[in-house]
Formats: C-alpha cells, structure tokens, sequence
C-alpha cells in the first residue's frame, strides 16, 4: 500500500468515527426534544444509549488524538505523547528490537533453514545467467585492465622482476642445472646436437685453413696446401664421428668429469658467485629490465584485449567451462554444497550477534533524528486506521453499557 492510499484510508475512518459521533450526538438532542414533548419510555432508552456513546466518543477521541497532537491544540499534560517522548521511544524500540528478534535462540532457526547454495545454483543454471555472468566477468576484467596505467605496471613488473632476480642463488642455481644435467644424461644430449654442427661448420672452413696454411707457412702451401687443409678437416671430421658414436668416448667422459668438478666449486666458491653475479648485472641492466617488462606487458595486454573482444578466445572458454563446472558442483557436490552453506549459515550468524548493538544504536539514532512531528505522522499513518476503531468502538460500547446502566435504574428504581 502505498503512502497516498494510507492516507486516504486513514481520512476515510477517521470521517467513519467522526460522523457516528454526530449522528449520537443528533440523536441525542432529539430524544431530548421528544421527551418533552411525549410520555414514550423508549424515548429515555434511545437517549441513555446516544448520550453515553457521545462520552465514550470524546473520551476515545480524546486518548487517540492525545497520542500524536495536543487536543483542540490544547498543551494538556500528558498529551502529544509521541512528539514530545520522541527519543525515549527510539531507546525502547531499538532495545526491544534486539531483545526480542535479535538473540541467538530466535535467529538460529532460521538461519539454520537458510539455502544459499541452492538459491545459486538455481539461478546459475539457467543459461542466460550464465552467459550474464560471463560478460560480467569479462566486463569487469575489461575495465580493470583498461584503468591501469602502463607506466605504473611496468614499473611494478621491473621493480619485482629486479627483486626476484636478486634473491635468486645462482651458484645453487647453476650447479643444480649442471647436476640434473648430468642426472638425466642431458650433457650427452647436448654434445650431439651440436657436433653436427661442428662438423658442418668444419668442411665448410677448408678454404679458411688453406688461407692460414698460406700465410704462416707459404712454401708448404704452395706445393702440398690442399692436401694437408683436405687432411686437417677429415680428420677432425673423423675425431667428431668418434665422439659422436662411441657414448664412452675418453672426450664424452673427459666432459662428464669436468662438469662434475665443477659443480661442488661452483657451489661453494666465492670466486664463482661474484663472476656469476657481475654476469647478471651485466647482462640485466635496469633499462634492459625495464625493457623487458615493457614488452611483457604490452604482450599481456594485447592479448588480453583481444581475448576480451573474442568469444572463442581461451579466457572465454576457460570462464564459461568454469562457470558451468561452478553450477554442476553447486547441484551436484553436497560435500561442497553442505560446506558452503555451513559458512554463510555461521558467516551470517556471528555478523547479526556481532553487530546488534549496532542494530539498536541505528533504531534509535534514527528514530532520534526524526522530527517529533514527523515521527507522530509517521506512526499515526500506519496505525491510525486501527486506533480509529477504538473511537468506533468506544462509541457503541459507551451506549450499550449507558443503554445498560439506564435499563437496570429504571427496573430498580422505579
């Protein structure tokens, strides 16, 4: 109902009181009239009756008006109730409030019966809400990577990156590469990948050692050059085909051993942590990092631009697989279904004890900030229909106990 209704609801009772009020007080006067006029015995009945619902009639127009004004803007004491007991009536309401609907044994039922979980996956199953929620998500993601500013994140992204980088062991690094290297044979992976192109490079450089054979040692050059060149690269090329067919090669080992001696210096070695820390400073400067981080992120935001705008992007099919996983396990998984309905149940339940002093402070903080007379409008707006009814009702039972007072004095006494 809304407030206009309210209000002409209540103006309609109030004229429905109002007017049996005059209509006893006319019958009243009437009667009165007819008594002087005619010896009739009910005339005294019907008087008796319209006189005592006059009083009952003023008396209950009296207490209901005293409730909300001054009546016939009269300052009678203990009138105007509302307005003037204003803030005492916030105190009380708040404190009932709390007292009565806010304490564990009246709320705990029926937070017990609560089934978010439920309410969810009812809505989350139905596939517009899911599509909903995947332009939300998309939206909102969209919108946080658009607000970020590229400066500030790719000062961040150096800033940490520079950090990471610093607090890494590189000793402890480096001779864990070279053990699991070793571990897993990969250093014999790593010298046949590249003694092919060892020996490619080799006979490619038969004119490069004719050319130094000329130059340091012409003479010999000149009559057996390409001979000694030609033997040179066969048999180097032949020294490589050794070491790459025979796994127990002496070089294979030589390498195995080299490495292992190593690792343990590499490890523990002041000597080998500064080389390997001034390679770092080297070869990572701050404007490289910076650099880098540029690229990275201007990288991360491309893509994620364009994993935005494309609904058979990866990101949209990872969320929408991933909704749709949410709804099943909302439906299906009662373990998760009984755990999270166990933590909003216990969630909710310590934030209402948690704060219901809270409750009763803004009662009664807002109900104080009102004003006296908008409070007493505000109250007579929802319960003056009722309260007219007491003046209703004082009306007639005034004139049935007038009406009964008057029949028992005229069979007593007369």
């Amino acid at each position: 109902m809304t407030e206009q209704q309210k209000k002409n609801n209540l103006k309609k009772h109030k004229a429905i009181a109002t007017g049996l009020f005059v209509a006893m007080m006319i019958v009243y006067f009437l009667m009165v009239y007819l008594a002087q006029h005619s010896d009739a015995k009910w005339i005294g009945y019907v008087e008796a009756f319209a006189e005592a619902a006059m009083v009952g009639a003023l008396a209950d127009w009296f207490a209901v008006t005293a409730l909300f004004r001054y009546p016939l803007g009269i300052k009678i004491p203990h009138t105007n109730l509302i307005e003037n007991s204003k803030n005492a009536i916030g105190d009380n309401l708040g404190q009932f409030v709390t007292d009565n609907f806010l304490t564990p044994k009246t709320i705990r039922p029926y937070i017990e019966k609560l089934e978010v979980v439920k309410f969810a996956a009812d809505w989350l199953n139905k596939p517009s809400n899911q599509k909903g929620l995947q332009e939300e998500l998309i939206n909102f993601s969209k919108k946080i990577v658009n607000d970020l500013d590229d400066k500030d994140v790719v000062d961040f992204i150096s800033l940490k990156g520079d950090e990471i980088l610093k607090q890494f062991d590189l000793p402890e690094l480096v001779s864990s590469s070279l053990e699991y290297i070793l571990e897993k044979e990969k250093h014999d992976e790593i010298l046949e990948s590249i003694i092919p192109k060892a020996k490619e490079y080799i006979l490619q450089s038969d004119l490069i050692i004719k050319d130094k054979l000329n130059e340091k040692h012409p003479v010999i050059s000149f009559f057996a050059g390409k001979k000694i060149s030609k033997g040179v690269v066969e048999g180097v090329i032949s020294f490589l085909d050794e070491i790459e067919e025979d796994r127990e090669h002496p070089v294979r080992q030589n390498i195995e051993q080299l490495i292992r001696d190593n690792i343990l210096n590499i490890k523990e070695s002041p000597e080998w942590r500064a080389k390997l820390e001034s390679l770092r400073d080297d070869f990572i400067t701050p404007e490289r990092f910076h650099d880098y981080a540029f690229d990275l992120w201007t990288a991360i935001r491309e893509n994620l631009t364009e994993s935005f705008d494309d609904q058979n992007s990866a990101l949209q099919i990872y969320i929408q697989k991933n909704i749709q996983k949410l709804a099943e396990n909302l439906t299906d998984n009662q373990e998760m279904i009984d755990k999270i309905n166990g933590w909003v149940r216990h969630f909710i339940y310590r934030m209402i004890l948690r704060n219901v002093g809270e409750v009763e402070d803004l009662i009664s903080k807002t109900v104080g900030d009102w004003e006296g007379k908008q409070l007493s409008e505000k109250l007579e707006l929802e319960v003056g229909k009722d309260l007219q009814f007491i003046r209703i009702n004082g009306t007639l039972v005034g004139g049935l106990v007038g009406l009964i007072i008057y029949t028992i004095t005229q069979f007593v006494f007369h």
